[in-house]
């Protein structure tokens, strides 16, 4: 079901993109009723787009602009911007940065990094999340995570770095069967050429080093060579661009990853984990 609270938090994007359409279809004689017949919806999507009260997804933009674009591709472009509005605001700067990114390194120690999610992982995290999300925000939300994974094959590649906590891939979310196919795509994942994939061991600590105990991080290189670190906890986030603080980041990073198993190794644990 539609949110009549989009109405009021509905970004530019969306408000533009709900008065083009309606103004097209008009312009075409068209009831919300066959306009949807023509780009694969019901008139009740289409009219909770126009009105705002749950934004187009990213398949119904690609259905506008094959029907009502005219070769403008007004609502092609809006595919990115649009789906930047349906993150939490805090994560929405950190977003577009990451699309762009040459480099990407990264230590997740509490859960599976949104990058790395299955659409099964991401809908049973975010969903069992505190507060509750109504369903619809929920499926919002899983389809705007799972369009990050698009970075993975984008040219020029991404060249992408982590770290993730042996605890995180033995915290089952979702279930069993989720967890083994989270497992599985991890594995896969690690298999790209432009990803090398870690884990830290348990066990890490027991002879009294252990780099990642202040917590999650992901540092980022920008087309133009920037580095700038993101960090985020309980909602709030923080970008950091000043270069002494960016560097000790790195080298903390650094070390999270010499205290990590080796690629080779962290890929059998992962199929061990799995079951494979």
């Amino acid at each position: 079901m539609a949110r009549a609270e989009n109405k009021e938090t509905a970004g530019p994007t969306a408000q533009m993109v709900a008065n083009v359409a309606r103004k097209l279809r008009v312009r075409k004689g068209w009831t919300q009723e066959q306009l949807g017949k023509q780009i694969g919806f019901s008139a009740a999507a289409v009219s909770a787009m126009e009105t705002l009260a749950q934004p187009a997804s990213d398949d119904m933009l690609v259905e506008l602009e094959r029907v009502l674009g005219d070769g403008l591709e007004i609502f092609e472009d809006a595919r990115v911007p649009v789906r930047l509005e349906k993150y939490p605001v805090q994560f929405q700067d950190y977003a577009l940065l990451e699309q762009t990114a040459v480099v990407l390194r990264l230590y997740a120690m509490l859960v599976i990094h949104g990058l790395f999610q299955t659409e099964e992982y991401a809908r049973a995290l975010i969903g069992g999340g505190y507060p509750a999300l109504p369903e619809q925000r929920v499926e919002e939300l899983v389809e705007a995570r799972l369009a990050r994974r698009a970075l993975f094959d984008r040219t020029p590649a991404a060249h992408i770095e982590i770290v993730v906590e042996e605890s995180v891939l033995r915290r089952v979310i979702g279930g069993p069967e989720t967890m083994r196919g989270q497992l599985l795509h991890l594995a896969e994942c690690s298999l790209r050429r432009n990803v090398t994939l870690q884990v830290l061991p348990m066990d890490t600590g027991s002879f009294g080093e252990y780099a990642g105990a202040r917590g999650e991080l992901n540092l980022v290189e920008t087309p133009t060579h920037d580095r700038l670190v993101y960090l985020e906890v309980q909602d709030e986030s923080v970008l950091l661009s000043d270069p002494a603080k960016v560097s000790t980041y790195a080298q903390r990073y650094a070390k999270i990853q010499a205290q990590a198993l080796d690629p080779r190794a962290s890929l059998g644990l992962i199929e061990e984990l799995a079951g494979e």
